[in-house]
């Protein structure tokens, strides 16, 4: 166990270098989720042709967008480690006395701090729009929780991705085939009260739609999860764990 623990944290330690040193990827995805809330969320809250209950359609969103903003990011992680293929970095980690699963772990924890720069960021914009958030230690933590299980979950798929196409230009398309009906087929911007009976079948088999409902109760106040945290959490934690197991078991396929 300490073995794995050292080495996962090896592997965090070495993707936050790369990140401190070209933040730019973490600037540029802050720009989307600055134009959803200040934007999208503005002009739909004056319409109040969506229902969301106590919550303002604002506040409602506001967890949607941090979820968007994790997806958005995660699901393009596995460009960077075909990126990592072509430079040889792959093989020099696969020859290496590193377990497989370490490895994989490694970057998914990786991928989690990044989640959380991300819910940095949508807090303070959340707060200069008046958002109310709930702002108890407890409640924050149990954010960054949720920040890093989903960041874990969407990376981990980028990877099974990665290594199943293994090329740059294979992957951004399906990426970007993944990332809309994901975030759509969600509770994002919209309950899943008003979806047709045959999207919110989709939406409760979507990962993204318990990591939202978890946000939206433990963020903003006022906010409910729908199916409760056990459930949340229980889903986003078993998904992961499949996630993982099948990253591992493909890993070394992509130096291949």
């Amino acid at each position: 166990m300490k073995r794995f623990a050292r080495e996962s944290a090896a592997i965090v330690e070495v993707e936050l270098i790369k990140l401190v040193r070209d933040p730019t990827e973490i600037i540029s995805r802050a720009i989307q989720p600055v134009l959803w809330l200040v934007v999208f969320g503005q002009v739909l809250a004056q319409a109040r042709g969506i229902q969301t209950g106590q919550l303002s359609y604002l506040a409602f969103i506001t967890p949607g967008i941090l979820a968007q903003s994790i997806l958005f990011s995660a699901i393009f992680y596995g460009i960077a480690i075909i990126w990592e293929r072509d430079l040889g970095v792959v093989h020099k980690l696969l020859v290496s006395p590193a377990k497989r699963s370490s490895l994989v772990f490694g970057k998914a924890v990786a991928a989690g701090f990044r989640g959380i720069l991300q819910a940095t960021v949508i807090y303070l914009i959340a707060f200069l729009m008046h958002v109310s958030l709930k702002l108890e230690p407890i409640a924050i933590g149990a954010v960054l929780v949720s920040v890093m299980l989903g960041s874990g979950i969407f990376a981990t798929f980028s990877l099974i991705i990665a290594c199943i196409v293994k090329t740059r230009e294979r992957f951004m398309g399906i990426g970007q085939l993944l990332t809309m009906p994901l975030f759509f087929a969600s509770n994002a911007i919209y309950p899943l009260d008003l979806m047709p009976d045959w999207l919110r079948i989709i939406a409760l088999l979507n990962p993204l739609t318990y990591l939202i409902d978890a946000l939206r109760g433990l963020m903003v106040t006022g906010g409910a999860s729908i199916h409760g945290y056990a459930v949340d959490f229980s889903v986003m934690i078993a998904v992961f764990a499949v996630m993982l197991f099948i990253a591992v078991r493909l890993y070394p396929t992509l130096a291949e």
